[in-house]
């Protein structure tokens, strides 16, 4: 299991962003340990926020592998498919015999009708 540093310094690049934004959000008659304190705050948030991001990424990381390693699996089954039963439709003969009696019937009907 990996170490977590509890007192870990913050990078000099989120130390001069926080100090960055504490001065443009300065207020009138704010002295400069308020300021300070105010920089450390959003220092905290920084780091808050980026190891939220990193902690997404690698569960990010997690669910790729996942997925691909079943991909893997799934490309191992279509290799050696189970054979699969074939579905056969049968129809019935009742409907085709009324459409060849019907067929039947109108050209017995034309036939003595005179109408040809």
């Amino acid at each position: 299991m990996a170490t977590i540093k509890k007192n870990a310094t913050p990078s000099a690049e989120t130390q001069i962003e926080a100090l960055r934004v504490a001065k443009a959000t300065q207020k009138e008659g704010q002295t400069k340990e308020q300021t300070k304190l105010i920089a450390q705050g959003i220092q905290k948030g920084i780091e808050q926020y980026k190891k939220q991001q990193k902690s997404k990424a690698r569960d990010r990381d997690k669910l790729k592998k996942k997925t691909t390693q079943s991909k893997n699996n799934q490309s191992e089954t279509i290799d050696n498919p189970l054979p699969v039963p074939q579905i056969i439709y049968k129809q019935h003969w009742l409907p085709w015999g009324i459409i060849v009696a019907s067929w039947i019937g109108f050209g017995a009907y034309l036939a003595y009708s005179n109408v040809l």
